[in-house]
This record gives C-alpha cells, structure tokens and sequence, in this order.
C-alpha cells in the first residue's frame, strides 16, 4: 500500500524523474483492485451498469496514472512520449505493456539517477 500512496500523495503529477518497476506494477495492481472493488459497490448500489464510483476514481487517479507510467519509461531510458503507443489497439498497447516489464538502465540516464541504487547504501554503478 505505500507504494500505492508514494504515487498518489508524493508523486501525484511528477512527470521527472525515474520509478522502479515495483513502484509502477504495485500502484497498478492496487489501482486495479480499488476499481474493481468500486465496480461491484457501484452495481450493488446504483444498479448493473452504473459506474459512479468507479468513473469518479478512474479520472482522480489519472494524472498520478500517467506520471508513474511516464517516470517507468524514463527508468527504462525512453521518453514519455512512448506513452502515446496505447492509442494504437492491442499491438501499441501489448508493446507498452512489455516496455514496463523491461529492467532498469543500470547506470544513471538523462532522466536521473538509477532508483535501484538511491536510498539504499549501493555503490553506483560505473561503465
């Protein structure tokens, strides 16, 4: 859950900057299960098909959505703009979906230091 509120309360528009793959996949995986579980509460109290709730904290989590998305991109060494890959059906969205599995730059890249290293006493990295 802290990575979850890192994203949300810390992080909420940071679009600089780098995000590990843990960071973006547990934010997803709780985002996720905080929709789904509004998707039921919204068929139990306004009726099958009605997704109030749900629609209310889909659009409040979009920005802090698209910036851990746009920092994992940079962790990666891409740009943000790779982001615009989910507009193309299944192929862009299958081809972002891998850019996210894909490890760390190792060393330091444009957007910033490697996440993986910061914060925990390892000795950077030096090619």
């Amino acid at each position: 859950m802290n990575w979850y509120l890192k994203v949300v309360k810390d992080n909420y528009a940071n679009f600089k900057g780098r995000a590990r793959r843990h960071e973006y996949w547990m934010f997803a995986f709780i985002n996720l299960m905080i929709a789904v579980l509004l998707s039921i509460m919204d068929a139990v109290v306004f009726g099958p098909g009605n997704f109030m709730l749900s629609s209310l904290y889909m659009l409040v989590v979009l920005i802090p959505g698209i910036a851990v998305a746009v920092r994992r991109l940079h962790d990666t060494g891409r740009s943000g703009w790779w982001m615009l890959l989910a507009l193309i059906p299944v192929v862009g969205v299958v081809a972002l979906i891998v850019m996210m599995c894909v490890d760390s730059t190792p060393a330091p890249n444009r957007y910033g230091a490697n996440p993986k290293r910061v914060g925990n006493h390892m000795q950077p990295l030096h090619p």
